[in-house]
Protein backbone atom coordinates (compact mmCIF):
# COMPACT_ATOMS: atom_id res chain seq x y z
CA UNK A 1 0.00 0.00 0.00
CA UNK A 2 1.47 3.86 -1.15
CA UNK A 3 0.67 6.29 1.15
CA UNK A 4 1.12 10.43 0.06
CA UNK A 5 2.45 11.37 2.96
CA UNK A 6 2.41 15.14 1.98
CA UNK A 7 -1.30 15.30 2.79
CA UNK A 8 -2.79 16.50 5.13
CA UNK A 9 -6.50 15.97 5.20
CA UNK A 10 -6.45 12.28 7.11
CA UNK A 11 -5.77 14.34 10.54
CA UNK A 12 -8.51 16.31 11.79
CA UNK A 13 -6.73 18.63 14.26
CA UNK A 14 -8.37 20.08 17.42
CA UNK A 15 -9.29 23.59 18.59
CA UNK A 16 -8.23 24.24 14.93
CA UNK A 17 -9.39 26.07 11.52
CA UNK A 18 -8.05 22.75 9.88
CA UNK A 19 -9.08 24.17 6.26
CA UNK A 20 -7.07 27.69 6.92
CA UNK A 21 -4.05 25.29 8.82
CA UNK A 22 -3.83 23.13 5.74
CA UNK A 23 -3.05 25.98 3.10
CA UNK A 24 -0.49 27.16 5.41
CA UNK A 25 0.91 24.60 7.92
CA UNK A 26 2.92 25.00 10.99
CA UNK A 27 4.48 22.34 11.62
CA UNK A 28 7.26 21.84 14.31
CA UNK A 29 9.43 19.32 13.53
CA UNK A 30 11.84 19.57 16.61
CA UNK A 31 11.91 21.02 20.63
CA UNK A 32 15.49 21.78 22.49
CA UNK A 33 15.47 24.08 24.99
CA UNK A 34 12.64 26.59 24.81
CA UNK A 35 13.10 26.44 20.80
CA UNK A 36 10.67 24.74 18.71
CA UNK A 37 12.31 24.29 14.72
CA UNK A 38 9.57 23.91 11.93
CA UNK A 39 9.59 22.14 8.95
CA UNK A 40 11.18 24.81 6.98
CA UNK A 41 14.10 25.28 9.51
CA UNK A 42 12.47 28.28 11.27
CA UNK A 43 13.76 28.44 14.65
CA UNK A 44 10.57 29.80 17.26
CA UNK A 45 10.82 30.46 20.58
CA UNK A 46 8.34 28.77 23.02
CA UNK A 47 6.79 31.62 24.58
CA UNK A 48 3.92 29.67 26.23
CA UNK A 49 5.52 26.11 27.56
CA UNK A 50 3.87 24.21 24.59
CA UNK A 51 0.56 24.44 26.37
CA UNK A 52 2.09 25.09 29.14
CA UNK A 53 3.34 21.76 30.02
CA UNK A 54 6.85 21.86 29.64
CA UNK A 55 8.39 24.30 32.50
CA UNK A 56 11.80 22.24 32.07
CA UNK A 57 12.38 23.27 28.49
CA UNK A 58 12.41 20.54 25.24
CA UNK A 59 14.32 17.74 24.95
CA UNK A 60 14.93 16.79 28.22
CA UNK A 61 17.19 13.31 27.44
CA UNK A 62 16.84 12.26 31.07
CA UNK A 63 13.41 12.18 30.81
CA UNK A 64 13.22 10.41 27.59
CA UNK A 65 15.59 7.67 29.08
CA UNK A 66 13.42 6.62 31.80
CA UNK A 67 10.93 6.58 29.88
CA UNK A 68 12.53 4.01 27.06
CA UNK A 69 13.96 2.19 29.74
CA UNK A 70 10.61 1.87 31.60
CA UNK A 71 8.74 0.30 28.16
CA UNK A 72 11.87 -1.86 27.49
CA UNK A 73 11.16 -2.75 31.43
CA UNK A 74 7.28 -3.19 31.56
CA UNK A 75 5.28 -1.81 29.24
CA UNK A 76 1.91 -2.08 30.44
CA UNK A 77 0.34 -3.09 33.59
CA UNK A 78 -3.52 -2.47 33.61
CA UNK A 79 -4.15 -0.16 36.34
CA UNK A 80 -7.41 -2.44 37.64
CA UNK A 81 -6.63 -5.39 40.34
CA UNK A 82 -3.09 -4.60 39.56
CA UNK A 83 -0.22 -2.57 39.77
CA UNK A 84 3.55 -1.65 38.95
CA UNK A 85 6.23 0.54 41.54
CA UNK A 86 6.33 3.72 39.50
CA UNK A 87 2.60 4.70 40.16
CA UNK A 88 3.57 4.25 43.59
CA UNK A 89 6.28 5.74 43.54
CA UNK A 90 5.05 9.01 41.69
CA UNK A 91 1.73 9.53 43.90
CA UNK A 92 4.46 9.75 46.88
CA UNK A 93 6.23 12.30 44.81
CA UNK A 94 3.61 14.35 44.15
CA UNK A 95 1.69 13.90 47.74
CA UNK A 96 4.76 15.27 49.39
CA UNK A 97 4.42 18.88 47.46
CA UNK A 98 0.73 19.38 47.47
CA UNK A 99 -0.72 20.90 50.72
CA UNK A 100 -1.62 19.10 53.39
CA UNK A 101 -3.85 17.20 54.16
CA UNK A 102 -3.91 16.15 50.50
CA UNK A 103 -1.79 13.06 50.94
CA UNK A 104 -4.11 10.64 48.52
CA UNK A 105 -3.49 10.73 43.92
CA UNK A 106 -5.58 9.18 41.28
CA UNK A 107 -4.10 9.13 38.25
CA UNK A 108 -5.65 9.95 35.07
CA UNK A 109 -4.41 10.94 31.29
CA UNK A 110 -5.34 14.60 31.16
CA UNK A 111 -6.49 17.49 32.77
CA UNK A 112 -10.49 16.71 31.15
CA UNK A 113 -10.47 13.29 32.61
CA UNK A 114 -9.22 14.87 35.69
CA UNK A 115 -11.86 16.90 36.16
CA UNK A 116 -14.61 14.11 35.64
CA UNK A 117 -13.24 12.35 38.27
CA UNK A 118 -13.08 15.25 40.75
CA UNK A 119 -16.68 15.68 39.99
CA UNK A 120 -17.71 11.69 40.18
CA UNK A 121 -15.27 11.96 43.48
CA UNK A 122 -17.39 14.66 44.92
CA UNK A 123 -20.67 12.89 43.96
CA UNK A 124 -19.37 9.53 45.43
CA UNK A 125 -17.97 11.40 48.76
CA UNK A 126 -21.61 12.80 49.41
CA UNK A 127 -23.43 9.48 48.52
CA UNK A 128 -21.53 7.58 51.07
CA UNK A 129 -22.19 10.09 53.69
CA UNK A 130 -26.05 9.55 52.96
CA UNK A 131 -26.00 13.31 51.22
CA UNK A 132 -26.71 11.74 47.60
CA UNK A 133 -28.91 14.71 47.22
CA UNK A 134 -26.23 16.71 46.55
CA UNK A 135 -26.42 16.78 42.63
CA UNK A 136 -25.54 20.36 41.73
CA UNK A 137 -21.81 22.28 40.56
CA UNK A 138 -21.44 25.72 40.67
CA UNK A 139 -18.24 26.63 38.55
CA UNK A 140 -16.99 30.83 36.30
CA UNK A 141 -18.06 31.91 33.60
CA UNK A 142 -14.91 32.26 31.46
CA UNK A 143 -13.84 28.84 33.23
CA UNK A 144 -12.13 25.96 30.88
CA UNK A 145 -12.29 22.71 32.59
CA UNK A 146 -11.29 20.57 29.60
CA UNK A 147 -14.03 19.09 26.99
CA UNK A 148 -15.46 16.38 28.43
CA UNK A 149 -19.02 16.49 28.88
CA UNK A 150 -18.51 17.41 32.38
CA UNK A 151 -15.70 19.73 32.08
CA UNK A 152 -17.79 21.35 29.36
CA UNK A 153 -20.46 21.42 31.48
CA UNK A 154 -18.83 23.56 34.05
CA UNK A 155 -16.74 25.65 31.37
CA UNK A 156 -17.63 29.09 30.65
CA UNK A 157 -16.29 29.51 27.45
CA UNK A 158 -19.07 30.19 24.91
CA UNK A 159 -17.43 28.17 22.22
CA UNK A 160 -16.66 25.46 24.11
CA UNK A 161 -20.30 25.01 24.99
CA UNK A 162 -22.86 25.88 22.35
CA UNK A 163 -22.25 22.94 19.85
CA UNK A 164 -22.85 20.55 22.48
CA UNK A 165 -26.31 20.52 23.90
CA UNK A 166 -26.05 16.51 26.10
CA UNK A 167 -23.72 19.18 28.76
CA UNK A 168 -25.02 18.01 32.33
CA UNK A 169 -28.06 18.86 34.40
CA UNK A 170 -27.75 21.61 37.82
CA UNK A 171 -24.41 23.05 37.19
CA UNK A 172 -24.37 26.77 38.05
CA UNK A 173 -22.41 29.44 37.07
CA UNK A 174 -20.78 32.41 38.82
CA UNK A 175 -19.25 35.90 37.17
CA UNK A 176 -15.76 35.67 36.35
CA UNK A 177 -13.41 37.91 38.14
CA UNK A 178 -12.34 40.27 36.05
CA UNK A 179 -12.91 43.95 35.65
CA UNK A 180 -12.18 46.36 32.79
CA UNK A 181 -11.42 48.93 35.58
CA UNK A 182 -8.34 46.96 36.75
CA UNK A 183 -7.25 46.96 33.34
CA UNK A 184 -3.33 46.69 33.53
CA UNK A 185 -3.26 45.81 37.43
CA UNK A 186 -0.20 43.86 37.99
CA UNK A 187 -1.20 40.73 40.57
CA UNK A 188 -3.90 40.34 42.43
CA UNK A 189 -6.60 43.32 42.05
CA UNK A 190 -7.29 44.98 45.32
CA UNK A 191 -11.27 44.67 45.06
CA UNK A 192 -13.43 42.19 43.61
CA UNK A 193 -13.67 39.91 46.74
CA UNK A 194 -17.59 40.72 46.78
CA UNK A 195 -17.44 38.56 43.59
CA UNK A 196 -17.24 35.31 45.55
CA UNK A 197 -20.81 35.89 47.36
CA UNK A 198 -22.12 34.77 43.92
CA UNK A 199 -21.79 31.34 45.26
CA UNK A 200 -23.78 32.50 48.50
CA UNK A 201 -26.35 33.72 46.82
CA UNK A 202 -26.41 30.40 44.40
CA UNK A 203 -26.75 28.82 48.02
CA UNK A 204 -29.57 31.02 48.80
CA UNK A 205 -31.21 29.90 45.99
CA UNK A 206 -30.83 26.38 45.34
CA UNK A 207 -30.23 25.37 48.80
CA UNK A 208 -26.56 24.71 49.56
CA UNK A 209 -27.26 21.42 50.76
CA UNK A 210 -28.01 20.52 47.28
CA UNK A 211 -24.34 21.72 46.08
CA UNK A 212 -21.49 18.92 45.75
CA UNK A 213 -18.99 21.34 44.76
CA UNK A 214 -16.97 24.41 43.77
CA UNK A 215 -14.89 24.04 40.44
CA UNK A 216 -12.90 27.50 39.94
CA UNK A 217 -8.98 27.35 38.18
CA UNK A 218 -7.43 29.20 41.08
CA UNK A 219 -5.78 31.71 38.16
CA UNK A 220 -8.41 31.25 34.56
CA UNK A 221 -5.82 30.25 32.65
CA UNK A 222 -6.67 29.70 28.86
CA UNK A 223 -9.17 32.81 28.86
CA UNK A 224 -6.14 35.10 29.50
CA UNK A 225 -4.79 34.63 32.94
CA UNK A 226 -7.89 36.28 35.15
CA UNK A 227 -6.16 36.83 38.57
CA UNK A 228 -8.42 36.45 41.92
CA UNK A 229 -8.80 39.39 43.33
CA UNK A 230 -7.49 39.70 46.98
CA UNK A 231 -9.57 37.62 49.59
CA UNK A 232 -12.02 36.05 46.39
CA UNK A 233 -10.29 32.12 47.62
CA UNK A 234 -10.81 33.20 51.31
CA UNK A 235 -14.49 33.92 50.68
CA UNK A 236 -15.24 30.68 48.48
CA UNK A 237 -13.49 28.95 51.03
CA UNK A 238 -15.69 29.90 53.67
CA UNK A 239 -18.92 30.01 51.89
CA UNK A 240 -18.07 26.15 50.89
CA UNK A 241 -17.24 25.56 54.73
CA UNK A 242 -20.47 26.97 56.08
CA UNK A 243 -22.42 24.61 53.56
CA UNK A 244 -20.23 21.53 53.10
CA UNK A 245 -19.59 22.20 49.78
CA UNK A 246 -16.25 20.82 48.24
CA UNK A 247 -13.87 22.81 46.85
CA UNK A 248 -11.98 21.80 43.83
CA UNK A 249 -9.11 23.47 42.48
CA UNK A 250 -8.20 23.09 38.84
CA UNK A 251 -5.03 23.20 38.80
CA UNK A 252 -3.88 21.75 35.61
CA UNK A 253 -2.03 24.70 34.47
CA UNK A 254 -1.28 26.66 37.41
CA UNK A 255 0.34 23.61 39.32
CA UNK A 256 4.26 22.12 39.58
CA UNK A 257 5.64 25.61 39.97
CA UNK A 258 3.93 28.21 37.59
CA UNK A 259 2.91 30.88 40.69
CA UNK A 260 6.23 30.68 42.29
CA UNK A 261 5.19 27.82 44.93
CA UNK A 262 4.11 24.23 44.18
CA UNK A 263 0.71 25.23 43.63
CA UNK A 264 -1.05 27.87 43.64
CA UNK A 265 -3.31 26.81 46.58
CA UNK A 266 -0.28 27.26 48.41
CA UNK A 267 0.91 30.28 46.81
CA UNK A 268 -2.67 32.22 48.10
CA UNK A 269 -2.56 30.34 51.05
CA UNK A 270 -6.24 28.46 49.97
CA UNK A 271 -6.25 24.79 50.33
CA UNK A 272 -9.06 23.15 48.02
CA UNK A 273 -10.77 19.69 49.18
CA UNK A 274 -9.69 18.19 46.32
CA UNK A 275 -6.93 19.68 43.42
CA UNK A 276 -6.97 18.53 39.46
CA UNK A 277 -3.46 18.71 37.42
CA UNK A 278 -2.02 17.63 34.73
CA UNK A 279 0.53 19.06 31.83
CA UNK A 280 4.09 19.85 33.78
CA UNK A 281 3.66 16.14 36.09
CA UNK A 282 5.26 14.88 32.63
CA UNK A 283 6.89 18.11 31.61
CA UNK A 284 4.46 16.90 28.84
CA UNK A 285 6.28 14.20 27.80
CA UNK A 286 3.61 11.86 28.58
CA UNK A 287 0.01 12.29 28.79
CA UNK A 288 -0.99 12.01 32.17
CA UNK A 289 -3.39 14.22 34.80
CA UNK A 290 -4.04 13.82 38.32
CA UNK A 291 -6.17 13.91 41.51
CA UNK A 292 -5.07 14.89 44.93
CA UNK A 293 -7.67 14.37 47.31
CA UNK A 294 -7.53 15.46 51.07
CA UNK A 295 -7.23 12.43 53.69
CA UNK A 296 -11.12 12.62 55.01
CA UNK A 297 -12.10 12.37 51.09
CA UNK A 298 -10.61 9.36 50.25
CA UNK A 299 -11.34 7.36 53.81
CA UNK A 300 -14.82 8.23 53.89
CA UNK A 301 -15.06 6.69 50.42
CA UNK A 302 -12.36 4.02 51.04
CA UNK A 303 -14.25 2.58 54.71
CA UNK A 304 -17.83 2.78 53.66
CA UNK A 305 -17.64 -0.24 51.17
CA UNK A 306 -17.04 -3.87 52.71
CA UNK A 307 -13.43 -5.05 53.07
CA UNK A 308 -13.14 -6.86 49.73
CA UNK A 309 -15.48 -4.69 47.58
CA UNK A 310 -14.33 -1.64 44.81
CA UNK A 311 -14.71 1.14 46.52
CA UNK A 312 -15.01 3.50 43.42
CA UNK A 313 -16.17 2.11 40.03
CA UNK A 314 -13.61 4.49 38.15
CA UNK A 315 -10.92 4.28 36.10
CA UNK A 316 -8.83 4.62 32.93
CA UNK A 317 -7.10 1.68 31.22
CA UNK A 318 -4.12 4.40 30.97
CA UNK A 319 -4.45 5.43 34.31
CA UNK A 320 -1.29 5.14 35.64
CA UNK A 321 0.65 3.97 32.24
CA UNK A 322 3.92 2.79 33.47
CA UNK A 323 5.54 4.97 30.72
CA UNK A 324 3.59 8.04 32.04
CA UNK A 325 5.05 7.63 35.57
CA UNK A 326 8.01 7.00 34.50
CA UNK A 327 8.01 10.37 33.42
CA UNK A 328 6.47 11.69 36.09
CA UNK A 329 9.13 10.22 38.03
CA UNK A 330 11.96 11.98 36.25
CA UNK A 331 10.45 14.75 35.97
CA UNK A 332 9.43 15.19 39.90
CA UNK A 333 13.68 14.24 39.91
CA UNK A 334 14.56 17.13 38.30
CA UNK A 335 12.06 19.71 39.82
CA UNK A 336 13.34 18.42 43.45
CA UNK A 337 17.03 18.47 42.53
CA UNK A 338 17.33 21.58 40.55
CA UNK A 339 14.83 23.84 42.89
CA UNK A 340 13.00 23.91 39.81
CA UNK A 341 10.24 25.85 41.91
CA UNK A 342 12.80 28.25 43.55
CA UNK A 343 14.38 29.27 40.57
CA UNK A 344 11.02 29.77 38.80
CA UNK A 345 9.84 32.70 42.11
CA UNK A 346 13.16 33.88 41.42
CA UNK A 347 12.43 35.14 37.95
CA UNK A 348 9.05 36.17 38.72
CA UNK A 349 10.10 40.01 38.77
CA UNK A 350 11.99 40.19 35.76
CA UNK A 351 9.57 38.13 33.64
CA UNK A 352 6.55 40.33 35.19
CA UNK A 353 8.71 43.47 34.44
CA UNK A 354 9.33 42.61 30.83
CA UNK A 355 5.77 41.68 29.96
CA UNK A 356 4.28 44.98 31.80
CA UNK A 357 6.91 47.43 29.62
CA UNK A 358 4.31 46.46 26.71
CA UNK A 359 1.74 48.87 28.44
CA UNK A 360 1.19 51.77 26.69
CA UNK A 361 1.24 49.82 23.25
CA UNK A 362 -2.45 51.50 21.34
CA UNK A 363 -3.62 47.77 20.03
CA UNK A 364 -3.85 46.21 23.85
CA UNK A 365 -6.69 46.45 26.06
CA UNK A 366 -5.23 44.77 29.08
CA UNK A 367 -1.84 43.28 30.73
CA UNK A 368 -2.46 40.42 33.71
CA UNK A 369 -0.07 38.47 35.24
CA UNK A 370 0.84 36.45 38.19
CA UNK A 371 4.55 34.10 38.50
CA UNK A 372 5.85 32.99 35.22
CA UNK A 373 2.16 33.66 33.50
CA UNK A 374 1.12 36.65 31.93
CA UNK A 375 -1.64 37.61 29.71
CA UNK A 376 -1.72 40.48 26.64
CA UNK A 377 -5.38 40.92 25.69
CA UNK A 378 -5.87 42.90 22.02
CA UNK A 379 -8.35 45.16 21.47
CA UNK A 380 -10.55 42.99 18.98
CA UNK A 381 -10.96 43.98 15.27
CA UNK A 382 -13.73 42.70 13.21
CA UNK A 383 -15.40 39.60 14.96
CA UNK A 384 -13.96 38.89 18.21
CA UNK A 385 -11.01 36.33 18.21
CA UNK A 386 -10.25 37.21 14.34
CA UNK A 387 -7.61 39.58 15.31
CA UNK A 388 -6.17 36.97 18.14
CA UNK A 389 -6.20 34.01 15.65
CA UNK A 390 -4.10 35.42 13.08
CA UNK A 391 -1.62 37.31 15.09
CA UNK A 392 -0.61 33.94 16.49
CA UNK A 393 -0.05 32.52 13.13
CA UNK A 394 1.83 35.87 12.60
CA UNK A 395 4.55 35.31 15.74
CA UNK A 396 4.76 31.99 14.37
CA UNK A 397 6.31 32.94 11.51
CA UNK A 398 8.51 35.66 12.89
CA UNK A 399 9.84 33.08 15.33
CA UNK A 400 7.75 32.95 18.35
CA UNK A 401 4.89 30.67 20.04
CA UNK A 402 2.40 32.38 22.52
CA UNK A 403 -1.17 30.25 22.72
CA UNK A 404 -4.27 32.80 22.34
CA UNK A 405 -7.80 32.04 22.66
CA UNK A 406 -9.76 34.52 21.11
CA UNK A 407 -7.83 37.97 21.52
CA UNK A 408 -5.85 37.20 24.55
CA UNK A 409 -2.66 35.75 24.20
CA UNK A 410 -1.17 33.92 27.33
CA UNK A 411 2.76 34.12 27.92
CA UNK A 412 4.14 31.39 30.17
CA UNK A 413 7.88 30.77 29.57
CA UNK A 414 9.62 27.72 30.66
CA UNK A 415 11.12 27.97 34.00
CA UNK A 416 14.57 27.14 32.06
CA UNK A 417 14.32 30.29 30.22
CA UNK A 418 17.21 33.22 30.55
CA UNK A 419 16.59 36.48 31.50
CA UNK A 420 17.87 37.02 27.53
CA UNK A 421 15.20 34.50 26.23
CA UNK A 422 12.89 36.41 28.10
CA UNK A 423 13.79 39.77 26.79
CA UNK A 424 13.97 38.02 23.16
CA UNK A 425 10.47 36.67 23.17
CA UNK A 426 9.03 40.49 24.58
CA UNK A 427 10.60 41.88 21.74
CA UNK A 428 9.35 39.72 19.43
CA UNK A 429 5.91 40.63 21.16
CA UNK A 430 6.47 44.00 20.89
CA UNK A 431 7.74 44.54 17.35
CA UNK A 432 4.73 42.33 16.46
CA UNK A 433 2.21 44.55 18.38
CA UNK A 434 3.23 48.23 16.86
CA UNK A 435 2.73 46.47 13.58
CA UNK A 436 -1.16 45.95 14.67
Amino acid sequence: MEYNTNSLEENWMPFTGNRDFKKSPRIVVRGEGVHYYDHKGGKILDGSSGLFCCPLGHGRKEIAQAVYEQLLENDYTPPFQLGHPGAFDLAQRVARITPDPMNHIFFANSGSEAIDTALKIAMAYHRVKGQGHRTRFVSRERAYHGVNIGGTSLSGMVKNRETFSGTMPGVVHMRHTWDPKQAFTRGQPETGADLADDLQRICENVGGSTIAACFVEPIAGSTGCLVPPKGYLERLREICDAHGILLVFDEVITGFGRTGAPFAAQAFGVTPDLMTMAKAITNGCQPMGAIAVKDEIYETIINAAPENAIELFHGYTYSSHPAACAAGVAVQKIYEADNTFEKAAGMVDYFQNALYSLEGLDCLADIRGYGMMGAIELKPKGNPGALGTQFQKDLFWRGLHVKFTGDCGVVAPAFVASEADIDAMIGLLREALEEI
